[in-house]
């Protein structure tokens, strides 16, 4: 792989969570690469030449050299088979396996949560109004299935640092900055996590990328 042909298409003003699973996967594993902001905003995602791109026109999309592809758990996986060095998933396959588990069931489940705790929370400290029944819901099913991932006491999910655990305090991050209740111990995680500097490295994107 020519890895400097990497290029990330990330949303334009970096909210994208799943564009952020990727940077920091990249990041990581030590991979050059470029990044292509897309305006969501005006549409740009659904616009010829990123239709070409991207068969879901979503962000994230890589592509390196001739080879393009979009959403980013299918992404990080694809990272970690063909770049194994410094590895973003549990070495044991039933614990991959599980760090596998909590990104689908992240980007496909608690939706009332994500709709009324947008990343905006996170990236643009946003507030928004008392989470409804739903959402409610979506938080103690969240905040429950992460006291019992992290029960070991462990700073990780596996013991040792994964890509899951930044995908799992991201949605997290959503109460936690937000000022929502939220367990000490879960608050710890989600915070020690955003610490790490690949997180840190999104984080300052956008001022870098305004320069």
């Amino acid at each position: 792989m020519n890895q400097s042909a990497a290029v990330l298409y990330t949303d334009a003003n970096f909210y994208s969570p799943y564009a952020m699973s990727v940077f920091v996967t990249l990041t990581e594993k030590g991979i050059p690469f470029t990044i292509k902001p897309v305006d969501l905003s005006q549409g740009e995602n659904q616009g010829q030449d990123y239709g070409s791109l991207s068969l879901t026109r979503r962000v994230p999309t890589l592509v390196i050299n001739d080879f393009q592809l979009s959403e980013s758990s299918a992404i990080d996986e694809y990272l970690e088979e063909i770049h194994p060095a410094n590895p973003v998933y549990p070495h044991d396959v039933k614990q991959r396996a599980k760090a596998r588990e909590i990104q689908a069931w992240l980007r496909s489940d608690l939706l009332a949560l994500r709709a009324e705790r947008s990343t905006e929370v996170i990236f643009k400290a946003g507030k928004f109004a008392p989470l409804s029944a739903a959402a409610e819901q979506a938080a103690k099913k969240l905040i429950a299935a992460a006291e019992s991932l992290l029960s070991h006491g462990q700073d990780h999910l596996f013991g040792t640092w994964s890509i899951a655990d930044t995908d799992l305090a991201l949605m997290l991050n959503r109460l936690v900055m937000h000022g929502d209740d939220v367990p000490e111990a879960l608050c710890h995680y989600a915070q020690k996590q955003w610490l790490r500097p690949s997180v840190q490295a999104w984080l300052k994107l956008p001022e870098k990328m305004r320069g």
